[in-house]
């Protein structure tokens, strides 16, 4: 059946299952540890716990929708990358995916450095104590107001680019009677086997000067010529929710190329080089993400093969986790609201939130699985749709998944696997309230991030 389209976009409910999902999971009570928080468990009541907390208890206390993030989790991720890729290299956490104060100081207590790309981002950084030596700060269109915040700060690097930007970031640190460090941002020419709107190396986007046509070469000799700015590396990212290691190796083999030809031409080795992030989290139970020490140990030797064959000396090498860090750590716990089977077809399942809290299966067609988390259950399993509450057909969270056939209005679901992108992009579409960031631990929970209430929004409406 073809799609069709209408002014607010794609209709994705129109297109019914051709018989391609995946068959049913032998029992739906089992909860995958591959896409679960650690400390997620379904208890012998049935009820699923996180820390030691029932949902059942964590909904009657903060509502739902309500992320729900596992802080144990988080920091033994955190510190696997750090240990992963040790001494040697830096590891920037990308503040993009999710960031709040209370994870800038976890980030700080577990020794990670922070990329941010607003200034929103560097404030919220600023704020929690984040020393400005630890942050690198991206973005293809920075203002002015922002470059020079960031200058002042101390900021540990400004990774440019465009040629517009070298000359600003370099005018406005000479200015201030700063040298900023800086990084310049290359596109490899490299498709990432990911969505298009999430593939960033090949030549036609928006982000990075191109190595093509000698225009990353040509960034470099400005940048080199100007004493407002310290050229220490080039920065590379191909991509995001990547499982395949041999896009990094085809854009190490091209950024080491540049290293060399600017050692050639200037008899300067730049000492850093940033491979970005984008490394994959399971969404489902058929994905595979690799483990940071594998990750680590992978781009480790492509960087020092290519670079001993350049004959160049291996540089200080940077990633930015951010996805691969919170990403698995949270879940999203919804309230049942409408159960409405279609026959034939599948059941659809409404829920509280929706596109609101998470947009990225509207956005890039993701997928994400579920669970009954207030119960267990016996019943057979039914085909289901869970989709929001709001005024869209493409209102959908996830897509084809199994529930029990016995679901009703109030039971408990959650979506696994939202820690990262979800309430970082959430909308107020249909003046939706965002949830709350429910941090737990040893059995307690606390709010690092409250929810918005109908005063919030009628504060902002000046009249």
């Amino acid at each position: 059946m073809s799609r069709s389209a209408h002014p607010a976009g794609p209709r994705h409910a129109d297109v019914l299952p051709e018989g391609h999902y995946a068959a049913p999971p032998a029992d739906l009570n089992v909860l995958d540890p591959k896409v679960w928080a650690r400390s997620v468990a379904r208890g012998e009541d049935g009820v699923v716990t996180v820390a030691g907390l029932p949902v059942t208890r964590l909904a009657e206390e903060f509502g739902t929708p309500a992320y729900i993030l596992d802080e144990a989790d988080f920091r033994a991720r955190a510190r696997a990358w750090r240990t992963a890729f040790g001494a040697d290299a830096d590891v920037f956490y990308a503040g993009k995916a999710f960031l709040s104060r209370a994870v800038v100081r976890w980030l700080a207590e577990e020794g990670l450095n922070l990329d941010v790309c607003s200034g929103g981002e560097l404030a919220t950084a600023l704020s929690a104590g984040m020393p400005a030596d630890r942050i690198a700060f991206h973005g293809n269109n920075k203002s002015a107001a922002e470059i020079e915040r960031a200058v002042r700060a101390g900021i540990g690097r400004i990774v440019l680019d465009s040629f517009q930007e070298i000359v600003r970031v370099a005018h406005i640190a000479q200015s201030l009677g700063k040298r900023q460090r800086v990084q310049i941002r290359v596109t490899v020419g490299v498709e990432a086997h990911t969505h298009e709107f999430i593939a960033t190396a090949h030549e036609d986007q928006k982000f990075g000067i191109p190595l093509a046509g000698g225009q990353a070469a040509e960034a470099v000799r400005r940048a080199l010529r100007l004493d407002g700015i310290e050229l220490i590396g080039i920065h590379s990212h191909i991509g995001s929710q990547i499982f395949d290691m041999s896009g990094f190796e085809v854009a190490a083999h091209r950024v080491v190329g540049l290293l060399k030809d600017i050692r050639d031409e200037h008899g300067v080795e730049l000492p850093e080089i940033d491979l970005g992030g984008g490394l994959g989290i399971a969404y489902t139970s058929g994905d595979d993400p690799r483990e940071p020490h594998e990750i680590a140990k992978a781009l480790t030797e492509i960087v020092t093969r290519e670079c001993r064959a350049a004959r160049l000396r291996t540089p200080r090498i940077s990633v930015e986790p951010g996805r691969a860090i919170v990403g698995p750590t949270a879940f999203t716990l919804y309230e049942v609201g409408t159960v409405k089977p279609l026959d034939g077809l599948r059941t659809y399942v409404s829920v509280d939130g929706g596109m609101s809290d998470n947009i990225r299966t509207a956005l890039y067609d993701a997928e994400y699985s579920v669970a009954l988390v207030s119960r267990a259950s016996d019943a057979e399993p039914m085909l289901v749709r869970v989709v929001g509450k709001h005024c869209e057909s493409g209102d959908i969270v996830v897509k084809d998944a199994f529930l029990p056939a016995d679901l009703a209005p109030g039971d408990l679901i959650a979506v696994p696997a939202t820690g990262a992108y979800c309430r970082s992009m959430a909308s107020n579409y249909n003046h939706a309230l965002r949830p709350p960031v429910v941090a737990v631990e040893n059995g307690e929970a606390r709010v690092i991030v409250r929810r918005e209430t109908e005063e919030d929004l009628l504060r902002l409406d000046v009249g």
